[in-house]
C-alpha cells in the first residue's frame, strides 16, 4: 500500500504526551480505504474457514454473518504483515514512544448492526503485561464512526496513571473491564467519532471503549499493536492470561 504523507508534528507528540491519543484526519486515501476493504474480504473468504476458533470470534458460531474479530492477521497474510510494517506507520509510532518499535499485532473489529455490544472501559495495558507498560494501538475505522453506531471514548491523562484493577466482562472480544471504573472517568470521556481514511492512536494505558452499534449500519475498524522495544513482555503471566481467557471462550461456546 502507497501511504499519504506522515503527519508528524510537535502538536500532535504533545497532545500525545498530555492526553494519551492522538487522531490525524484523512491519514489513509480514499483508494488505500478501498484496498484496505478488498483485502478483508478476501481474507474473511479464503482464511476465516480455516483459521483456529481463538482467531476468528463469531457472536455465534452457527451464524457465518455475525463475525465480530479476527486476531494475528499479520500472521496469515501477506498484505497485512506488510501493512504493520510500512516505514511510515512505524516511524510514527517511533516518534509517540520515543523508541524503536517492535510489531506485534493487526486485528479487525465489528460491531454488527443493532446488534454490536458496548466495549467495556478497558486498558490494552493490562492484556499486555508489559515492563514498562509503553506500547500503541492504531485504530482504523473502515466506515463513518459516531455515538450512534459505538465510536471510540477517551479518557484523557489516564496513562498517566498506571494500570488500573481488571475483571471478566464477559464480552467477547474484550475479557477485561476496569472494576473501579467510575462516575468520575464517565464524566471525564471523551467520544471521538471518526471517517474512513482517518487514524486513531492511543497508548496502552489509556482508559478507553465505546458505545454499543444501535445503527443500521456495521462498524468495521482494524486496529495494530506496536510495543516500545524498551518495553519487556512477563511471558509467564501473559500465557496465564491466554489460557484463562481460551477457557473462557469455550465456556461460554464462543469458540469450538
Amino acid at each position: 500500500m502507497k501511504m499519504t504523507e506522515l503527519p508528524l508534528n510537535a502538536d500532535s507528540l504533545t497532545d500525545f504526551q498530555r492526553d494519551g491519543y492522538v487522531a490525524y484526519r484523512d491519514f489513509f486515501s480514499q483508494e488505500e480505504v478501498t484496498e484496505l476493504r478488498q483485502k478483508l474480504a478476501e481474507y474473511i473468504e479464503l482464511l476465516v474457514p480455516v483459521l483456529p476458533g481463538t482467531e476468528a470470534f463469531f457472536e455465534d458460531l452457527e451464524d457465518p454473518t455475525s463475525l465480530k474479530q479476527l486476531q494475528r492477521m499479520s500472521h496469515h497474510h501477506r498484505y497485512f504483515h506488510h501493512l504493520a510494517r510500512d516505514s511510515r506507520l512505524s516511524q510514527l509510532a517511533q516518534q509517540l514512544l520515543q523508541d524503536e518499535v517492535v510489531v506485534k499485532e493487526v486485528s479487525w473489529f465489528n460491531k454488527p448492526a443493532r446488534t454490536g455490544k458496548a466495549t467495556p472501559a478497558h486498558q490494552d495495558g493490562y492484556y499486555f503485561n508489559l515492563t514498562p507498560n509503553e506500547a500503541l494501538t492504531l485504530w482504523i475505522p473502515l466506515e463513518p464512526v459516531n455515538e450512534e453506531n459505538g465510536c471510540v471514548n477517551y479518557v484523557p491523562g489516564s496513562h498517566l496513571r498506571g494500570v488500573r484493577p481488571h475483571g471478566s466482562s464477559r464480552v467477547l472480544g474484550f475479557s477485561q473491564t476496569i472494576t473501579d471504573y467510575s462516575g468520575e472517568d464517565r464524566a471525564a470521556e471523551v467520544l471521538v467519532p471518526a471517517n474512513p481514511g482517518d487514524l486513531l492512536i492511543h497508548h496502552s494505558l489509556t482508559i478507553h471503549g465505546a458505545g454499543p452499534n444501535i445503527s443500521q449500519r456495521n462498524r468495521p475498524a482494524f486496529g495494530m499493536v506496536y510495543f516500545a522495544q524498551r518495553a519487556k513482555v512477563d511471558t509467564v503471566a501473559l500465557e496465564a492470561y491466554r489460557r484463562k481467557l481460551e477457557a473462557e471462550l469455550k465456556s461460554e461456546k464462543r469458540v469450538a
